[in-house]
């Protein structure tokens, strides 16, 4: 298994940290940038139409939680099955900014706020 460390290029366009995820810590996820795969998730669509690194550089929606592509009820389940916060990641690294972020992600090791 891979150490944790601090990367701007591992934060997901939700807000999630990918470093920090066993299944890219295993090797089997390349993490949200990379993951050709996840195709189907709209919020990674919709950041790179936008050229986007995550949902907190949007200038179109201020607040996630606005957002029908970020606020959907399969993310709302996810959310509470894991007791993930994704919008609390974005309301974060808007405030301290994505290195910070990264680091502080990493040396918790979380891939989410937690609710």
């Amino acid at each position: 298994m891979k150490d944790i460390i601090a990367d701007t290029k591992l934060i997901a366009y939700c807000g999630l940290y990918c470093g920090a995820c066993g299944s890219h810590l295993r090797g089997r996820c390349p993490g949200c940038a990379d993951n050709q795969k996840a195709s189907w998730c709209k919020i990674r669509q919709c950041c790179i139409e936008n050229k986007l690194p995550t949902c907190a550089a949007c200038t179109i929606v201020q607040d996630p939680q606005d957002c029908p592509k970020f606020n959907n009820f399969m993310s709302r389940i996810f959310g509470f099955l894991f007791r993930s916060d994704r919008r609390a990641c974005l309301l974060r690294i808007k405030e301290i900014g994505p290195e910070p972020f990264a680091k502080e992600m990493a040396e918790k090791r979380l891939q989410s706020i937690r609710r």
